[in-house]
């Protein structure tokens, strides 16, 4: 299985789905199956990763027809997401761009797709969202609801729902290593998402 992370600097979906794959190899191996593994597991991103891993630096655009059996895809959310709703009318062109870039995710000749982003105009452009999610129903005391658009793929199942539910990273300080913060995917929804 060829597996594609795409908009992922971090490298935390990636790597849960590279344990998850190396522990179910494991597990056949001890058993004596004689199970051929051929998985790949890439992060895509324009920014370096955070953590060693097959890593694409680039444009998704530039491998999204290499023959990829599941995507998940974090495309950018500035010009989407209901939170910078205030600046739309002044990024038209920008927002315009965002959506085509969404659709062409959405539309890639992949089998299963996952493409995660906040509550934001693509409800309406595109369509309601497959289901929205919270960092709290994957063992994370958080709100930050994110929503899920689904091809060939189960709904997420809630692994760890836990109390203390604050919006922590609505409530991080400006600085140049905010946006980075606010993108990364909490590792219980990874996990979930590479096990489910």
């Amino acid at each position: 299985m060829k597996i594609l992370v795409a908009c992922e600097f971090s490298g935390i979906v990636r790597d849960a789905f590279k344990k998850v794959i190396h522990d179910e190899y494991r597990t056949h191996r001890i058993n004596n199956s004689k199970w051929p593994v051929y998985d790949e597991v890439w992060s895509c991103d324009l920014l370096p990763s955070e953590t060693k891993g097959f890593h694409y630096q680039g444009n998704v655009l530039d491998i999204l027809n290499e023959g990829w059996d599941l995507m998940v895809a974090f495309p950018p959310c500035t010009h989407l997401a209901v939170s910078g709703a205030r600046w739309f009318k002044n990024k038209q062109q920008e927002q315009k761009d965002a959506v085509e870039f969404f659709m062409t995710l959405v539309n890639a000749p992949i089998e299963r797709i996952a493409i995660e982003n906040p509550v934001g105009i693509m409800s309406t452009k595109y369509r309601k969202p497959d289901q929205i999610i919270q960092p709290w129903q994957f063992g994370h005391g958080e709100t930050k609801a994110t929503c899920l658009w689904l091809k060939n793929l189960p709904l997420l199942k809630p692994t760890d729902i836990v109390a203390g539910r604050i919006a922590r990273v609505h409530r991080e300080p400006p600085s140049p290593e905010r946006w980075k913060n606010r993108s990364r995917t909490y590792k219980g929804i990874a996990k979930a998402m590479a096990e489910q």
